[in-house]
């Protein structure tokens, strides 16, 4: 997503006070494209991160075949948004 989304996306260390922080569950098709998003967090601040977050997958997508894997092929995924509205996906801050 990070790759996908270059002008709007981080990879420094998240700031200590974040902007938003939505949270999205992404299903994907066996070819690994989105066939559904969920928000499973709005953040109570700057829902507008919300479509940021969504579009930033849809950017990214297809994620690669997935049919081999077992079912669901879904994941969640938590958007850590800065001032500026940059976002980097949780799991790089987890390293």
């Amino acid at each position: 997503m990070v790759a996908a989304s270059p002008d709007v996306s981080y990879t420094t260390k998240a700031p200590p006070v974040l902007l938003a922080i939505p949270v999205l569950t992404i299903e994907l098709n066996a070819d690994g494209s989105v066939r559904d998003i969920d928000v499973m967090r709005y953040p109570s601040q700057a829902r507008d991160t919300v479509q940021l977050a969504i579009q930033a997958v849809k950017r990214a997508a297809p994620f690669g075949n997935v049919s081999k894997l077992p079912r669901p092929w879904k994941f969640n995924e938590t958007f850590l948004f800065n001032d500026q509205r940059q976002f980097k996906p949780m799991t790089l801050d987890r390293r």
